[in-house]
């Protein structure tokens, strides 16, 4: 993975002033682009939009520095009004274009490159099972893409199902984990600005084809799953696992994502409050 990461690296740094293609980028990474936006951001701490931005705002210094007029590099870079270039520069650099060539003034932002740290002795739990097919069954809406935090529209997906709902998910379950799941797929493609919406599911795992207007049925096709058992504080330890998969496991390990819903569980601990045991499925295949 870190590989394909570098190579993303690459092809940006070669296409800062022209479009850069989803479609591109993607395949360079190997994985979905929703899954690629989750590991760039784990791993570098900013979104792919922000790198792209800063990346550009740091080359447009350079050649204002270099004696370019401010229009031509705000046109070089994509921007489509002088008081736009204008505006993002003096958010990123605390100062105006103009005074680049002026003042010799100048801000850096260097291309990234990925690579492993190993860190501290930690060790992260994990198995690969292989499963057949099966369908998510439940509820589900359309939420903003929310990679830290609480997504509050979630959460009003959960406070909204019915007892006629559960109780039809709950007649439907017969796969293990024999637990209410939470699924995500179907992201949407505003890439470039980390924007837009994916479908959330929350629901169970069957093998019933069968199924009422009121809940959604997703099919799954038979895949390995890539499993991480975690325990403690919610929702931080659930928070941190999904970091460190990843940011540590999946760029070192010998699998990729697939483009297959990525679901988790959740079971609050009713002995110590505040705790909770969480499981996270990734769907994963060997790299070729």
């Amino acid at each position: 993975m870190l590989k394909e990461l570098n190579g993303v690296i690459d092809y940006i740094e070669e296409h800062l002033t022209d479009h850069l293609s989803l479609e591109r980028i993607s395949e360079y990474a190997g994985v979905s682009d929703y899954h690629l936006r989750k590991i760039f951001f784990y791993l570098s701490g900013m979104t792919l939009s922000e790198y792209i931005k800063n990346r550009r705002l740091s080359e447009a210094n350079k050649d204002l520095l270099n004696g370019e007029k401010v229009t031509d590099v705000a046109f070089k870079y994509g921007y489509q009004s002088l008081d736009g270039f204008t505006r993002a520069f003096k958010r990123w650099s605390g100062f105006l274009p103009s005074d680049v060539s002026k003042k010799g003034i100048s801000k850096v932002f260097p291309k990234l490159s990925f690579v492993i740290t190993i860190k501290g002795g930690s060790t992260m739990e994990f198995r690969i099972e292989d499963k057949p097919a099966f369908n998510l069954v439940g509820v589900s809406r359309r939420v903003p893409m929310q990679f830290e935090g609480v997504n509050m529209e979630i959460v009003k997906l959960a406070q909204s199902i019915t007892d006629q709902q559960r109780a039809e998910m709950h007649s439907l379950q017969n796969m293990e984990p024999y637990e209410i799941v939470n699924a995500s797929y179907d992201a949407d493609a505003n890439f470039l600005k980390e924007e837009g919406y994916l479908t959330h599911l929350i629901g169970v795992l069957t093998t019933e084809e069968q199924v009422s207007d009121l809940l959604e049925k997703v099919p799954v096709p038979a895949c390995t799953w890539a499993i991480f058992p975690n325990e403690g504080p919610f929702p931080d330890t659930l928070q941190t696992t999904m970091a460190r998969i990843y940011s540590e496991w999946l760029p070192s390990s010998n699998y990729e994502v697939i483009k297959v819903p990525t679901f988790s569980f959740t079971k609050m601990n009713e002995h110590k409050k505040g705790y909770a045991y969480s499981e996270v499925w990734i769907p994963v295949r060997k790299k070729h």
